[in-house]
C-alpha cells in the first residue's frame, strides 16, 4: 500500500467551494482545530461556515475529553462552526448528521478501490465493516452555532494506528486517497444535509437508518458515570438520542455491538 501523502491546497479547497458560504483555513499545525474554533467562537470571532483544516494537531480532541495524534498529513482533521436555523432542542441530530455526510461524501469519491460502503456508528463514528474510520465531535457554543470536528483516517499505516479496532481508507482500498477532494465533497455534502434538515426532511431519519450498524444490534451503552446496560438498539428519536428496546432514550455513551438481530 502506498502511503503517499501530499498536502492540503487550501487556495484549490477554497476555490472549489467558492459558491458556498464555506470559508477554509488550512495550517500546518496546531493543537486542535476543534478548540482552535471553539475559542474563536467563544470570542465572537467565528462567523457560519468557517472551517479550520490542519496537517498535525498536538492535541487532536475527540468525545468525552479523549485526545487523538495522527502522523501529519496522514489524516483529514478539521472543525466547522455553522449557526443552525432550526430549534436548539434538535441539534442533537447534529453529529449525526455530519456522520451521513461524511459517509456520503466517501462513498462518492470512492474511485480508489474501496470495497464496503462506510456505515455509522451512534452517535459519532464512521465505519468501515466493523472498524473505525472517522470520529465526529458536535459541541455546543452557548447559544449561538456549533463547533462540529470531524477526523478521518485516511492514509494512515497499520502500524500508525492506535487500536486494532481502527482502520483507514488507504488500508480498506489498497491505494492513496485525495485529501483536497475529500473535504470538498464533505463540505459540499453536509451544507446539502444541513439545508435539508433546516428544511425538515422528513427523509433524514429513514436515510440514516438505512446508513446505521447500531440500529437494529444488541448493543451494550458505558455511561461516562461507568455503568452500562444492555439491550437492542430500535430508533433514533427527534433529538438524535439512541432509542432501546428496553425503553431508555440514550443522549450520551460509548456504544459497544454486541451481534446482529
Amino acid at each position: 500500500m502506498s502511503t503517499l501523502r501530499t498536502p492540503l491546497d487550501g487556495a484549490n479547497i477554497n476555490s472549489a467551494v467558492k459558491n458556498s458560504y464555506w470559508r477554509v483555513s488550512v495550517v500546518d499545525v496546531t493543537g486542535s482545530t476543534h478548540n482552535d474554533l471553539v475559542l474563536l467562537a467563544r470570542n465572537g470571532k467565528a462567523k457560519h461556515g468557517d472551517v479550520i483544516v490542519a496537517e498535525f494537531q498536538t492535541h487532536g480532541r475527540g468525545r468525552l475529553d479523549r485526545t487523538f495524534e495522527s502522523p501529519s498529513h496522514s489524516a483529514l482533521l478539521f472543525s466547522m462552526y455553522i449557526q443552525p436555523q432550526i430549534d436548539v432542542n434538535d441539534w442533537g441530530w447534529l453529529a449525526l448528521l455530519a456522520g451521513m455526510a461524511t459517509s456520503n461524501a466517501i462513498a462518492a469519491t470512492n474511485i480508489f478501490g474501496l470495497n464496503k460502503q462506510p456505515q455509522l456508528k451512534w452517535p459519532n463514528d464512521v465505519l468501515i465493516g466493523d472498524k473505525k474510520v472517522s470520529g465526529i465531535l458536535a459541541e455546543r457554543i452557548d447559544t449561538e452555532g456549533v463547533v462540529i470536528g470531524i477526523g478521518i483516517n485516511v492514509s494512515t499505516t497499520l502500524e500508525e494506528l492506535p487500536v486494532t479496532t481502527a482502520t483507514s481508507l488507504a488500508i480498506e482500498s489498497g491505494t492513496p486517497w485525495d485529501r483536497n477532494l475529500l473535504l470538498v465533497k464533505i463540505l459540499e455534502e453536509f451544507a446539502e444535509t444541513i439545508k435539508r434538515w433546516e428544511a425538515k426532511d422528513v427523509t433524514l431519519s429513514s436515510q440514516y437508518l438505512k446508513m446505521s450498524a447500531t440500529v437494529g444490534r444488541q448493543v451494550r451503552i458505558q455511561a461516562p458515570d461507568g455503568n452500562s446496560l444492555e439491550s437492542q438498539a430500535v430508533g433514533i428519536d427527534a433529538n438524535g438520542s439512541l432509542v432501546l428496546r428496553s425503553g431508555e432514550h440514550v443522549s450520551v455513551g460509548d456504544v459497544v455491538h454486541l451481534h446482529a438481530n
